[in-house]
């Protein structure tokens, strides 16, 4: 049994809502042990010796069967998760505003052209790398304000869903990864 980190895309947007608690019970009905959830926005942590497209397709059914979500499910090891942590290209920003970095894990990879076009609607000191397959992005006015978040969408960079660097760590944590700091 190794930790997954879960990620659900859409979750708690749009009226998507799914209780955390019917979210552990739902796991462990499904034989994953030690389902932990971090706030109400789809992300949850659990063991599992399942392979992982396995466990997203499964984790994917179960949402829609209980809950009558179509939702997309991202599971990542912990290694995995360390390596993302580790391929942070705005480190110093991070450590200075966690909330305004952003790691977009992706589902299948990221689009062809994605980053390129990212960066065409990049404005205001935002920037965007691409590293290991995900995407990373610097907010420096916020997120909620950004052009780059109110347009790109899954056509444009591929399935993917972000979280910010404070989340980032905490489901690090929850998963056993070692933080440096």
């Amino acid at each position: 049994m190794t930790q997954r980190i879960i990620l659900f895309r859409g979750m708690n947007t749009g009226g998507v809502r799914a209780p955390v608690a019917e979210q552990r019970a739902m796991a462990e009905e499904m034989g994953l042990t030690n389902p932990r959830t971090l706030q109400a926005s789809g992300n949850l942590v659990v063991e599992s010796g399942k392979a992982t497209a396995a466990l997203e397709r499964e984790i994917e059914a179960a949402m829609e069967k209980r809950f009558g979500l179509k939702i997309v499910a991202m599971a990542r090891t912990p290694e995995q998760w360390s390596d993302l942590i580790a391929a942070n290209p705005f480190p110093k920003e991070a450590a200075a505003h966690p909330a305004k970095v952003v790691a977009m894990v992706m589902k299948d990879g990221i689009k062809p052209g994605a980053l390129e076009a990212c960066r065409e609607l990049a404005a205001g000191g935002e920037r965007v790398e691409a590293v290991g397959g995900a995407l990373y992005f610097w907010f420096p006015n916020g997120q909620g304000e950004s052009a780059i978040f109110k347009k790109a969408t899954p056509h444009l960079l591929g399935m993917g869903t972000g979280r910010n660097w404070n989340t980032v760590l905490k489901l690090g944590g929850m998963a056993g990864v070692e933080i440096g700091t």
